[in-house]
C-alpha cells in the first residue's frame, strides 16, 4: 500500500536514514522501535507526506487516505467538543454532495450504454462503499461512541473545546482520526494523554480497525496488544521483525549475538590472513600471493555489530527514615471545585512498605487525592500522615515546575543538604547528565530529560513515603524499567498514579479506583483490575442495549417514516436502469421471435447453434432483470 524505496534523510551532512526500504501492507500493525533520536517521529512525518526524503521516494497510492496524530499540534477553538469532532465528516459531506450530482445525472441521462454512464455507476458504487466504511449512516451515534470510549462524558460533548486541557484536546484529534477510518493511521505516542481505561478501549478499537496502523509508543503493554510487526531503526538502517515488541526484544538480542559471532569468526580469518601476508611478503617467489591476499582483505565486507544505546540511568532510592506502622489515614475525605463534586466519603488506611496504585479515568480525582495527602489543597474530612512520615512528592507536571533559568547542576545543588552535596555530580551522572549536560539550562531540556531531573530530586532526602503522580510521562521504556526496579527495591511506602500497566504490574498490590464520585478499594494487581473493568464495561454495554430495546417496546407506535430520501433516490435510479435493460432485452428477443416466425429465415436460425444459444441467454437475462425490477420496486415507498 505504501512503499518506502531507498529512502535517505540527511540533516547537515548527518544521515538519519540511509537507503532504507520497506512496505506497509493493508491491515499491518507496526510499532516503530529505536532509541530516542533514532528517527521514529521523522519516519512518521515521511509516511504522512509532511517531510520529503533527501533521496529515494515514499510511494503512496493516490486513493490512499492517511491519518496522522503527531505528539504536538495546533488545536482549533470556537466549537463544542461534538462540533469539532464532527468536522471529521467533512469528507462525508463532499461525498454526499457528489452522490446527489451522480443520482441527478443517472435520473436525467438516457445514454445507458455509454462509457460515461458506466463510469457514473462505478463512482456511485465506490462512494457508497466508502460511506459504509466510515459509518455515514449513523454519524451522531459514531461520534458519541468514540468520544465516550476516549473518556468524555455525555455532558462534555456540548462544552467548548477551549475549556479542556491540551491532553483532552489531543483526545478530540484522535477521535476525529478514528472516525475518518483512514487507510493508514500514523500515531506518535497516542497513549501519552490517555488514562488506563481509554488505553484499553483504544486497544479493543484497534482489533476491528480496517486500515493499517504505524505507531510509536513507550507503553510496552499497548505495543504488545496492538502491534504484530516491529520495525527497528538503528544506525541509519532498519530491521523488520514480524512480531510484537516483547518478542522483538528477544529476537534483537539473538541478532546481536549472531553479529558478534560472525564478527569474531571474520576477525579470526583476518588475523590468519594477515599472518600469511607478513610471512610471504618478503619472499620474492611469494610476493604475488601476498598481494592477492591483501586485495582479498581490502575487498572483504566487514561484519558490523549494531551499537546499542547503552546509556541508561542507574540509581537506588536512599534507605528510608524510620516511620510508624500507619502511614496515611483518610476518613470521610472529599473534594469539590466550585459546583463540581469530585468525590466524597473516601476512607482508607495505607501501611508502612505498601505499594499502592490510584486508578480510574482522568478527572475522577486521583491527582486531587495526591494533593490532599500532600496538603496542597483544602478538602472535606481528614487525611493524616502517620508518625515520623517524611514525604517526597512528584507532581504530574513536576518537570514543568522546574526553574527554566537554572542549570541542571543548580537545580539539584540548591536543594542538596549535607554530605549529598559532595555527590551531586555523581547523582546527576546516574540520571544521564554528565560533562557539559549539567551546565545546560533546564528550559532547553527535552521532556524526558526534565522528567529524569525531577525524579533525581526525590533522592536528595531519605523519604519514607513517595507520592508519584504519573512519574513515567516522557520516559522511554528502558528508563521506566530502571525506575520500576528502583521502586521495587525501595523499602518505604509508595502511592502512585500511572496509566502504564506494565509499570504497575507486579509492583502495586492494592489499588484504589476513583469512579463516579467514590473511591473503591481493589485487592490484587493491575491485571486483575483491568480484567474486572473489561467485564464491567461489557455488562454496561449489554445494559445499554437492553434499555434501548425497552424504550422501543414501550414507546408509542409512531407512523412509519419514509425511507431515507438519499436511499430512495438511489433506488429510483437503479429502477430506471433496470427498466432500460428490460426494454433492450425485450427488443432483441422480439427481433429473434420475428426471425423464428418468418418462413424464409426459420430453418436457417433454428439450425444456427450460436443464434439459439443467444436467444436462450436473452430470455434468461430478461427473467433475471424482471426479478430485479420486482425487488427494487418493493423497496420504493
Amino acid at each position: 500500500m505504501i512503499s518506502v524505496n531507498s529512502a535517505t534523510v540527511s540533516f547537515g551532512g548527518f544521515a538519519l536514514f540511509d537507503n532504507i526500504s520497506f512496505l506497509i501492507n493493508p491491515k499491518d500493525r507496526i510499532g516503530l522501535a529505536g532509541r530516542n533520536g533514532a528517527g521514529k517521529s521523522t519516519m512518521l512525518k515521511l509516511l504522512a507526506g509532511e517531510q520529503p526524503p533527501t533521496k529515494g521516494e515514499i510511494a503512496i497510492p493516490r486513493e490512499c487516505k492517511i491519518g496522522y496524530l503527531p505528539q504536538d499540534m495546533t488545536h482549533q477553538h470556537g466549537r463544542t467538543v461534538f462540533g469539532e469532532t464532527e468536522t471529521a465528516y467533512a469528507e462525508v459531506k463532499q461525498m454526499q454532495k457528489r452522490l446527489d450530482e451522480i443520482n441527478h445525472q443517472l435520473e436525467t441521462r438516457t445514454d445507458y450504454e455509454s462509457e460515461e454512464y458506466m463510469k457514473l455507476i462505478e463512482d456511485l458504487t465506490d462512494i457508497n462503499h466508502r460511506l459504509d466504511i466510515v459509518g455515514a449512516g449513523n454519524v451522531e451515534e459514531e461520534i458519541e461512541k468514540i468520544l465516550k470510549g476516549l473518556g468524555f462524558d455525555r455532558n462534555d460533548l456540548h462544552r467548548q473545546t477551549s475549556e479542556f486541557s491540551g491532553g483532552w484536546r489531543m483526545r478530540i484529534e484522535l477521535a476525529k482520526l478514528l472516525l475518518q477510518k483512514p487507510d493508514v493511521l500514523l500515531l506518535d505516542e497516542p497513549t501519552n494523554h490517555l488514562d488506563i481505561e481509554a488505553i484499553q478501549w483504544l486497544e479493543e478499537f484497534m482489533e476491528t480497525f480496517p486500515g493499517a496502523v504505524v505507531l510509536i509508543s513507550h507503553d510496552k503493554t499497548f505495543l504488545d496488544n496492538v502491534t504484530s510487526r516491529t520495525i527497528e531503526i538503528v544506525n541509519q538502517k532498519i530491521y523488520d521483525y514480524k512480531t510484537n515488541y516483547s518478542r522483538y526484544l528477544v529476537l534483537r538480542q539473538e541478532r546481536k549475538e549472531q553479529q558478534e559471532n560472525a564478527q569474531k569468526n571474520q576477525q579470526k580469518i583476518i588475523n590468519q590472513t594477515e599472518v600469511l601476508i607478513d610471512k610471504y611478503r618478503a619472499k620474492a617467489n611469494k610476493a604475488s600471493f601476498a598481494q592477492s591476499l591483501i586485495k582479498k582483505l581490502d575487498r572483504m565486507e566487514r561484519v558490523e555489530v549494531d551499537e546499542d544505546d547503552t546509556a541508561a540511568m542507574y540509581f537506588r532510592f536512599p534507605p528510608p527514615a524510620h516511620s510508624g506502622k500507619i502511614v496515611i489515614t483518610a476518613e470521610h475525605a472529599g473534594k469539590e471545585y466550585g459546583a463540581k463534586r469530585i468525590f466524597s466519603d473516601a476512607n482508607f488506611i495505607i501501611t508502612k512498605g505498601e505499594k499502592i496504585g490510584f486508578v480510574g479515568r482522568n478527572g475522577e480525582g486521583k491527582s486531587t487525592m495526591m494533593k490532599m495527602i500532600a496538603k496542597k489543597v483544602d478538602f472535606e474530612g481528614t487525611v493524616t500522615l502517620g508518625h515520623s512520615v517524611m514525604m517526597g512528592y512528584f507532581e504530574q507536571d513536576q518537570e514543568e515546575k522546574l526553574d527554566g533559568d537554572k542549570t541542571v547542576f543548580q537545580t539539584i545543588d540548591d536543594l542538596a543538604v549535607g554530605d549529598i552535596r559532595k555527590r551531586v555530580r555523581n547523582l546527576l551522572g546516574a540520571f544521564l547528565f554528565s560533562g557539559e549536560d549539567i551546565d545546560k539550562k533546564v528550559k532547553v531540556l527535552s521532556g524526558g530529560e526534565r522528567g529524569r531531573l525531577a525524579i533525581c530530586k526525590l533522592l536528595l532526602e531519605p523519604y519514607n513515603l513517595l507520592l508519584l503522580d504519573e512519574p513515567t510521562n516522557h520516559l522511554d521504556i528502558r528508563s521506566k524499567d530502571i525506575l520500576k526496579k528502583a521502586l521495587m527495591d525501595y523499602e518505604g511506602t509508595v502511592v502512585m498514579v500511572s496509566h502504564d500497566r506494565d509499570f504497575m504490574k507486579g509492583m502495586c498490590t492494592r489499588l484504589f479506583e476513583f469512579r463516579d464520585g467514590h473511591v473503591k478499594e481493589h485487592l490484587g494487581g493491575i491485571e486483575d483490575f483491568m480484567e474486572l473493568r473489561k467485564v464491567e464495561r461489557l455488562n454496561e454495554l449489554d445494559l445499554e442495549k437492553k434499555e434501548a430495546k425497552k424504550e422501543i417496546v414501550t414507546e408509542k407506535k409512531k407512523p412509519e417514516v419514509n425511507a431515507n430520501e438519499q436511499e430512495q433516490k438511489q433506488l429510483r435510479s437503479q429502477l430506471k436502469k433496470v427498466e432500460a435493460e428490460i426494454e433492450r432485452l425485450e427488443k432483441e428477443i422480439k427481433d429473434c421471435d420475428a426471425k423464428l416466425a418468418n418462413p424464409e429465415t426459420q430453418n436457417q436460425v433454428v439450425n444456427d447453434k450460436a443464434f439459439m444459444n443467444n436467444y436462450s441467454s436473452l430470455k434468461s437475462q430478461l427473467e433475471k432483470e424482471m426479478q430485479n425490477w420486482e425487488e427494487v420496486s418493493s423497496k420504493l415507498s
